[in-house]
């Protein structure tokens, strides 16, 4: 259950580890906002809550979200890997042995699971739930569009170019090394389920982000995002293709925005529920080569000693 380079600490107990600094990046995340929010707006913290969604305020919300989310998810997963092994950028899947074939497959799954994705938005609706329990996720959902619609003010190309670092890399760095990197290599080394890992994973990462009418949606993009990992085992591909599904997201935007149409248009798309199964079959076409070529990568750049370790719990 551990490399060459464990000191030693079991893995369940760095699972907890990672929580803990999760719990402390959160708040520290949060206390670091209000000096950010003072400094960039010279507005006062009590108008903090307020004012998130005036587009006035573009700049310091996306630096607030870029600090806050470095602090909650990408440091507490180095810290952790740090902790526990000798080689944590490795630890974690910082390696750099996958090639272009994966690359391009992982861009084209992260295309079908957009569409997959999408089918299921729209069956997340046709779930009935009380009445009271809907007017309260529609305000919560309202508010989050407000939020979005002000981070991406994108009214020129430099702020396209903005959005795109700020709202499309940074999140999929931090997100993928604390959730694939950390909590779902921890898991899988603990448990020694990968299929169990990627679901609880998948789970989490869906919940953290409170929106129940894209909790499915959320949901499969983490569980595929997951079997590239799994397969892969590059983070640097998971960062790839998150990035590109986020990507694709703000271009929406800013196309949208260009052409004064409301950013709800790609906000809140969805696709009929069939799509979905049309997305599921081919998702699984494309992993099974995926997997093909993440094989033979894996035995390409990973020394043998390194991979007899490895398929100790990967089995």
């Amino acid at each position: 259950m551990y490399d060459a380079y464990a000191k030693g600490v079991s893995y369940a107990s760095a699972f907890l580890i990672l929580i803990g600094l999760w719990i402390a990046g959160f708040v520290a995340g949060s206390v670091l906002s209000i000096p950010i929010w003072v400094m960039m707006t010279g507005k006062g913290v009590m108008s903090m809550a307020s004012e998130l969604s005036n587009p006035e305020n573009a700049n310091a919300v996306r630096v607030i979200q870029a600090v806050s989310t470095a602090v909650t998810f990408f440091l507490p997963a180095v810290f952790t890997a740090y902790i526990i092994n000798r080689r944590p950028g490795r630890f974690l899947g910082f390696t750099m042995r996958f090639n272009y074939r994966q690359l391009l497959l992982a861009l084209a799954i992260m295309l079908a699971a957009a569409v997959t994705a999408a089918a299921l938005a729209t069956l997340n609706e046709l779930i009935p739930i009380p009445q009271y329990a809907a007017d309260y996720f529609k305000k919560l959902e309202d508010n989050y569009s407000a939020q979005v619609e002000a981070i991406t003010n994108i009214r020129t190309f430099g702020d396209y170019a903005v959005a795109i670092v700020m709202i499309a890399l940074l999140p999929a760095l931090f997100e993928e090394t604390f959730f694939r990197g950390g909590m779902q290599n921890l898991l899988t080394r603990s448990l020694n389920k990968p299929g169990l890992a990627i679901i609880i994973t998948s789970l989490i990462f869906s919940a953290i982000h409170l929106s129940y009418y894209g909790f499915l949606a959320r949901l499969c993009l983490g569980v595929v995002l997951g079997l590239i990992f799994f397969f892969s085992r590059s983070l640097w591909l998971t960062v790839a293709a998150h990035f590109f599904n986020n990507a694709i997201a703000v271009t929406q935007m800013y196309v949208l925005i260009r052409q004064g149409k409301p950013l709800k248009d790609a906000m809140n798309e969805t696709y009929p529920v069939w799509w979905g199964i049309i997305g599921v079959i081919v998702l699984y076409a494309l992993f099974i080569v995926f997997k093909k070529y993440s094989g033979f990568a894996v035995k390409q750049y990973t020394d043998p000693e390194d991979r007899a370790q490895e398929e100790q719990w990967l089995a």
